[in-house]
């Protein structure tokens, strides 16, 4: 019997990130979702639970607004960088959830480690 896209994704997303919990050493997670509207991104501290900084398209100071590019994952993964430092954070690990590392949410990684995220 063949598992659905649904299961497969849930297993996806909870080897990653049971493998990147083994090495956060503290460190916050930045914790990636992606729907077909929109882009949305958090920085977690799982120590304490809380969640430090996020940025979505779904923020009208953006101004991509109901996008889901790689124009406005872009611009996504600068906010949260430029976010995380503003709050003293300089290195986290990058939760890719069960999404492929490519498009979207490799061009929200590459944008926040150039605002200056180290992962």
């Amino acid at each position: 019997m063949a598992n659905s896209k649904q299961v497969l994704f849930q297993k996806r997303r909870l080897r990653v990130r049971n493998k990147l919990r083994k090495t956060a050493n503290g460190r916050p997670r930045l914790s990636v979702h992606r729907s077909n509207k929109n882009i949305s991104v958090q920085l977690i501290d799982d120590v304490n639970g809380v969640t430090l900084a996020s940025a979505s398209t779904m923020e009208k100071d953006l101004g991509v607004v109901g996008k889901n590019n790689v124009e406005a994952a872009t611009k996504v993964g600068a906010a949260i960088a430029e976010r995380a430092k503003a709050k003293g954070v300089e290195e986290c690990y990058f939760d890719r959830g069960g999404f492929l590392f490519h498009g979207k949410v490799k061009a929200l990684a590459d944008a926040a480690r150039e605002g200056g995220l180290k992962f």
